[in-house]
């Protein structure tokens, strides 16, 4: 299995090689050269397997340069019931994404129960036991390099801490993540845990990880990796929960399901698309925005059009606070039918600044894969964090909210539908207190999180800044 560039100028790469490089040297994201298709045979036999089985069986088709034995081990510690601990009431810890129905033909895929109560852990914990097993195989150390909205930060620096040869570096909006989300990451004390407060917001951070990444002689220097989504190994790690949604909701595989995926940087749902290009019978993936509508007005219109960071909007679902997504170029790739040159004149555009449209022929193949869309606002969050409370008992974030109501713009009687669980409501207290009129319960670990001692430097939004500040660490 080899992994090429969606913009056509990198040589293709092991699945290892891949992992540590991040962002591709021509600036592009890399992809398997194709994908490989699970029969229906095959999707019976993985009904009888538990999670790590499950995700075994999908790695091994994505990863041949590590020995089976080796890989079944890293999985094996990844997904763990005393990782994933945080699960709800009457929910089995080592079910590690259980499901939970909401109604008839609504549920929700729990993928918050991790270490830092996001959907990130489900990827990152596996990223961080891979990282550790690579570089200590080649003897080699690794600076990763990350911008989060919120979730993605807590997660990879829960997963890295303490990890040998691993240095992370992470950069998050200045006074723009909920006041959790910040405690959770400035909180940590670990030598080889670096925090960086950028004056702006998600997409400068993301932009300044990503002029770093271009620059390869710097990059080469001093080791710099990613985990943002950029990295194929988070969207590899989340395409397994798709297989095991689906699994959960269906009885045999005649059956189809729709999926709901709140989503600011296109990762998550990315992994939604290659699960369905592999087979798994996903009738319709919804994309859900809050007023960061960008991916909307396109599913609708054909017009990409990333705003200016101060045309993005700070929302009470901050972790999609994103007008660029990093991960949509993946999706376009494929819809291009891998076309390269293509691919590089549309987002020659994009990183200018600008836009696109896609021509009418290139916007109808959309139906093909599935993608439909809807968007929210902060009334809708209280209305459905209060609906669900009040009817079902069921308290939720305010993500998953935008994700309840994009599902229910679009849901069909006849097709069960799965909205992916995006964090813990204990997250985002304010907004859970203001639409239902208490604060979520914390678990005794996390009650006083807020008033541990934080540890993180205020940057301008400066790449050069960043760039002495790594230096300067090594």
């Amino acid at each position: 299995m080899k992994y090429i560039s969606t913009r056509g100028n990198s040589p293709a790469l092991s699945f290892s090689e891949v992992l540590l490089t991040g962002l591709a040297p021509d600036g592009g994201l890399y992809l398997p050269e194709s994908y490989p298709k699970v029969s229906d045979e095959e999707l019976t036999e993985l009904r009888m397997l538990s999670y790590p089985e499950l995700a075994f069986n999908i790695f091994k088709r994505f990863v041949d340069d590590i020995p089976e034995a080796d890989l079944k081990k890293i999985v094996d510690n990844t997904y763990r019931a005393d990782v994933y601990r945080y699960a709800r009431k009457n929910q089995d810890p080592r079910d590690i994404t259980p499901t939970l129905k909401i109604n008839e033909n609504l549920y929700l895929l729990s993928l918050s129960n991790g270490p830092t109560l996001a959907f990130k852990d489900i990827a990152m914990q596996f990223l961080g036991h891979m990282f550790e097993y690579i570089l200590k195989k080649n003897n080699t150390e690794l600076n990763i390099l990350g911008a989060t909205s919120g979730d993605t930060g807590s997660a990879a620096e829960y997963a890295m801490r303490g990890k040998q040869g691993i240095k992370v570096f992470m950069l998050s909006p200045y006074k723009k993540m909920s006041a959790f989300q910040t405690a959770q990451m400035f909180s940590l004390q670990d030598e080889n845990i670096f925090n960086i407060a950028v004056k702006g917001v998600f997409d400068d951070c993301q932009d300044i990880v990503k002029a770093v990444s271009n620059d390869l002689d710097f990059k080469k220097k001093n080791k710099i990796g990613a985990v943002n989504s950029i990295n194929w190994g988070r969207i590899l790690a989340q395409i397994v929960y798709y297989f095991k949604g689906y699994l959960d909701l269906t009885k045999n595989n005649s059956e189809v399901i729709d999926v709901t995926v709140p989503t600011g940087n296109f990762g998550n749902i990315c992994a939604g698309h290659i699960a369905r290009m592999m087979g798994l019978p996903i009738r319709r993936l919804v994309v859900a925005t809050n007023e960061n509508d960008v991916l909307d007005e396109f599913f609708k219109t054909g017009n990409y059009a990333p705003r200016p960071s101060d045309k993005t909007f700070h929302t009470s679902s901050p972790s999609m606070d994103i007008s660029k997504a990093s991960n949509f170029e993946r999706f376009i790739f494929d819809l291009l039918s891998r076309d390269a040159s293509k691919l590089r004149e549309l987002w020659s555009s994009i990183d200018k600044g600008g836009s696109f449209k896609l021509d009418d022929e290139a916007y109808r193949s959309i139906q093909n894969f599935g993608f439909i869309s809807s968007s929210s606002k902060h009334q809708n969050r209280l209305d459905f964090i209060a609906n669900i409370y009040k009817n079902y008992s069921v308290m939720i974030d305010t993500h998953t909210a935008d994700g309840l109501k994009a599902s229910i713009d679009h849901l069909d009687s006849d097709v069960p539908m799965l909205v992916l669980e995006t964090a813990l409501p204990i997250k985002f207290e304010e907004t859970i207190e203001e639409a239902i009129g208490i604060k979520p319960e914390r678990p005794d670990d996390l009650k006083n999180i807020e008033q541990l001692d934080q540890r993180f430097e205020v940057f301008d939004n400066d790449t050069d800044q960043v760039k002495q500040f790594i230096e300067s660490n090594n």
